[in-house]
């Protein structure tokens, strides 16, 4: 959030003064843009306490012995962190404070690996660490809004938006590891590609730097909703609750580059 603040400062103290800058009554503007998109809640997985009674499916060596599953839940800040994020949008000005648009969207994080629980061993007596890794998680997002412009400040106008639609997030494979037992389920399927609803607000400043080209900065909140569990492969261990879940609460931080028409 202090990085949003920090460009939107900046934007205002050295933008130029010379120009318009927002919406006019029937008239259209491009505007392409990207940035980062930071997860605020959401979990990827969630948690679950399953007996295993006998591990030798998993590892021969281990015929006969049993164990106890348990598994916590990891959010998409545990696992993924910053997202990039970048698309286009085409609007059209109601009249010169308000406009409507529509947005296309992708999103990207890289994937990542954390310890999603531990394997009781009454055997041993001991508990081992398990270790999940979760592909890269890749979304498009297709939405469309209402964004109403305020004042003046200074050379720049300040604006809030609201959006709705959809998002495809591609599907989601994970390996899952007990490297102390030499136990590993590679690259399983764990998330099917799921349309799921989406909205966000915006707060944002709009800059002018030319007769009919501006830069915009902004902020806010975005939604996605909960993705389709894929249990194939993690179901017969019991574990087929852990991934209904997968919504994202995140805030975008962006710059875009936009024309007049």
């Amino acid at each position: 959030m202090k990085q949003s603040i920090l460009i939107m400062s900046a934007l205002c103290l050295f933008a130029p003064a010379a120009f318009a800058a927002g919406p006019e009554a029937g008239k259209w503007s491009a505007s392409v843009f990207g940035g980062v998109d930071r997860p605020l809640s959401g979990d990827v997985h969630d948690g679950a306490t399953v007996a295993v009674p006998d591990l030798g499916p998993l590892n021969p060596d281990l015929a006969g012995v049993g164990a106890e599953l348990r598994i916590r839940s990891r959010g998409h800040d545990d696992i993924y962190g910053s997202a990039t994020s970048y698309g286009l949008e085409f609007s059209y000005g109601i009249d010169d404070r308000s406009e409507v648009f529509g947005q296309v969207r992708r999103t990207r994080a890289d994937k990542g690996t954390v310890q999603v629980g531990g394997a009781f061993v009454p055997a041993l007596s001991t508990t081992l660490p398990v270790r999940g890794t979760f592909g890269d998680y890749t979304a498009l997002t297709l939405e469309g809004g209402y964004r109403r412009y305020f004042g003046e400040l200074g050379p720049t106008r300040p604006f809030v938006a609201g959006r709705l639609g959809a998002t495809r997030t591609d599907a989601i494979r994970a390996t899952f590891a007990i490297p102390d037992a030499g136990i590993t389920i590679a690259d399983v399927p764990f998330t099917k590609s799921t349309w799921s609803a989406s909205a966000g607000i915006d707060l944002g400043l709009l800059v002018p730097v030319g007769e009919k080209v501006s830069i915009t900065a902004q902020t806010g909140v975005r939604y996605v909703a909960g993705l389709d569990g894929d249990d194939s492969a993690i179901g017969g261990l019991g574990l087929g609750s852990i991934n209904d879940t997968g919504k994202r609460v995140s805030y975008p931080v962006s710059i875009g580059l936009r024309v007049d028409f």
